[in-house]
């Protein structure tokens, strides 16, 4: 079980509401919330090599580039769409094994990707910034080779699968699954409602 002020976080790195949601999250951590962060690959169907984008136009992408910017996280939209299974298996694994370097690694790949427009379905792009991080990259290969850390992201996704979640993000604050990119205002009445009384 977690603990009374957890907060779980299902993301993508595919997902622009997930990279903007990083502010979300801020939200919940300023109120003393842990946010566990647990990956959730929403398009397992894109090839290896990932598959071209089209056009980001209309409402709905104006509307996260206004959120990014609020938010000061740059925002280029990359051409193509990844796989993203290896980075989300890299992902998981990191966040069992060297926690204190799990949200560094992940908000490097968010910004690999929306930032920087890198290949993150690239094993060697989601190696490097690893090893950046700090992470032993030996014992990352060996998971990734052997398959340990693919179950590790199995579990992560059916949990997430059997407690409802659908799309990236969602959050399950004190009992309640919110899925989406819902207003800051609406994460504050979130993080009040779940913040310990002392």
């Amino acid at each position: 079980m977690e603990p009374s002020n957890s907060v779980l976080h299902w993301f993508d790195f595919i997902c622009p509401f997930c990279y903007v949601g990083q502010q979300r999250n801020e939200i919940l951590e300023r109120r003393g919330l842990e946010v566990v962060h647990l990956p959730f690959q929403i398009h397992p169907e894109i090839p290896d090599g990932g598959v071209e984008a089209g056009p980001r136009t209309g409402p709905m992408y104006e509307a996260l580039e206004r959120e990014a910017a609020e938010a000061g996280l740059p925002l280029n939209w990359p051409r193509r769409l990844p796989n993203t299974r290896k980075a989300l298996t890299a992902a998981e694994w990191i966040r069992r094994s060297r926690p204190d370097v799990s949200g560094d690694f992940n908000r490097a790949l968010f910004a690999a990707r929306f930032e920087l427009g890198e290949d993150i379905g690239d094993r060697a792009v989601v190696e490097r910034h690893a090893a950046e991080v700090g992470v032993d990259l030996d014992a990352l290969r060996s998971a990734l080779d052997d398959g340990s850390a693919l179950a590790f992201l199995a579990e992560s996704e059916s949990l997430g699968a059997r407690l409802g979640v659908r799309a990236t993000p969602t959050w399950l604050i004190a009992g309640e699954l919110v899925s989406g990119l819902l207003p800051r205002e609406e994460f504050e009445r979130l993080a009040e409602k779940a913040t310990p009384r002392g």
